[in-house]
């Protein structure tokens, strides 16, 4: 199951990949908002990254003006390693390399047709493994550290 959720300025765009999920018969769960009335992004970012983080989703897409702000928000959730994706390369690379498991998309930045090539990129891309076990076990192990 796939976690999905926006703020105001990303619903249009996540309503759009929301019948692109669809159409790829692939299930997911929305975590808000449902307008494009003003809202708090953290509220909404939060709630998608901690569906990842419990296991409950397998991966998240979350989606703001520029991405960023949920992006961040997202990555302050323990176990989260969301990656702002602007291109196909940057989406399949984050899976590759550092195993992400939520991606984030600015609805202002990326355009209807290039944001769903970046999520069926960032959904069909494969983790390698290999040395980059070991990176992203370095960004866990520093995670833990900083909690402590």
């Amino acid at each position: 199951m796939i976690a999905i959720a926006s703020d105001h300025g990303g619903y249009m765009l996540k309503e759009e990949i929301k019948k692109h999920l669809d159409e790829r018969k692939l299930d997911y769960r929305d975590y808000g908002t449902d307008s494009t009335e003003s809202c708090d992004y953290p509220v909404f970012g939060e709630a998608a990254a901690r569906a990842v983080a419990s296991g409950e989703a397998e991966r998240g897409i979350v989606i703001c003006s520029t991405g960023i702000g949920i992006s961040i928000t997202a990555n302050k959730v323990r176990g989260i390693r969301c990656a702002l994706c602007t291109d196909c390369y940057s989406a399949e690379f984050t899976r590759r390399h550092n195993d992400a498991n939520m991606l984030a998309l600015g609805a202002l930045v990326t355009g209807k047709g290039l944001a769903v090539k970046i999520v069926d990129i960032f959904l069909d891309t494969e983790f390698e493994g290999g040395r980059h076990a070991r990176r992203v076990g370095l960004i866990s192990a520093l995670e833990e550290r900083e909690r402590s």
